[in-house]
């Protein structure tokens, strides 16, 4: 290379300035991993172009790797669902909170208790001496929120005929339609993407607040705000809401979060501790 062409190359380079920094945002395996990557892909494209430096997408291999991967900033950004937030804060302390999702008019969702729609239980009294599916140990509507409900309807698992954890939400909605449980439990917008099929529901459980972002607690102030503010004004983007809506069908916007939104889910999580339930 000539000096003149080795000239123009290094100004361009001091132009451009120094490369930015990649980011990593994880997210639980909540549904299979392939579509957890299809999900998220269009958000961390987004964040990208706004953030002028690359978003990276990594699938934690289970919840307890996800809570222990964002607990020890493996993750710049870390999706976490209600729960997970939970045992992370337990655990591994603060974390700078960037936004919660909303689905219709308020940032919460529910879980749904249901069975085959030919199936003769009405309620969850009538799930005594029956076949559940629940969905990862650490899930707060796949199982710790309707571990809650059964509770309070008087099954315990020893009343069941049986019971297994099969994964994710995907998973409980196919092993009931398949006749391998009697009911199962996922948090609603799951329920209704299969209500078609074949799927009725027989208990709703109180509402708690939904799925949430949190940044690395090794993450700068300055870039905590610039984020937070980033997600917060997505739903006035025409391909922000695009891309909240491929993460879960019907996300209108990202809304500002607090600690104290999730203290209804931690009386229920007391609870099963006083249980005896361990996830």
């Amino acid at each position: 290379m000539s000096r003149h062409i080795w000239l123009i190359a290094l100004t361009a380079l001091w132009l451009s300035g120094p490369a930015q920094a990649e980011l990593v945002l994880g997210v639980h395996p909540f549904k299979p991993a392939t579509r957890v990557v299809d999900a998220f892909a269009p958000l961390t494209q987004y964040l990208s172009n706004k953030l002028g430096q690359p978003v990276t997408l990594r699938v934690s291999q289970d919840y307890q790797a996800h809570i222990d991967a964002t607990g020890q900033n493996a993750y710049d950004i870390a999706y976490l669902g209600p729960s997970l937030y939970v045992k992370l804060r337990d655990a591994h302390g603060e974390r700078p909170l960037l936004a919660r999702q909303r689905i219709g008019d308020k940032p919460v969702f529910h879980s749904k208790i249901f069975v085959r729609a030919d199936s003769p239980v009405k309620d969850l009294a009538g799930l005594d001496g029956k076949r559940f599916a629940f969905g990862d140990p650490k899930s707060t509507m796949g199982h710790l929120v309707p571990r809650y409900q059964l509770w309070q309807a008087g099954i315990t698992v020893d009343r069941l005929a049986g019971y297994r954890f099969v994964g994710d939400h995907v998973n409980i909605a196919l092993g009931v339609l398949a006749g391998e449980f009697d009911a199962g439990a996922v948090k609603e917008d799951v329920f209704y993407q299969y209500e078609k099929r074949g799927l009725r529901a027989i208990a709703t459980s109180a509402p708690m607040s939904d799925h949430l972002f949190v940044a690395s607690s090794t993450m700068s102030p300055a870039l905590v705000s610039k984020l937070r503010g980033i997600m917060l004004a997505m739903h006035r983007d025409p391909k922000g809401r695009e891309a909240l809506q491929a993460v879960t069908a019907g996300i209108n916007a990202l809304v500002p979060v607090q600690d104290s939104d999730y203290d209804s889910l931690r009386a229920v999580l007391k609870k099963l501790h006083e249980l005896g339930v361990r996830d």
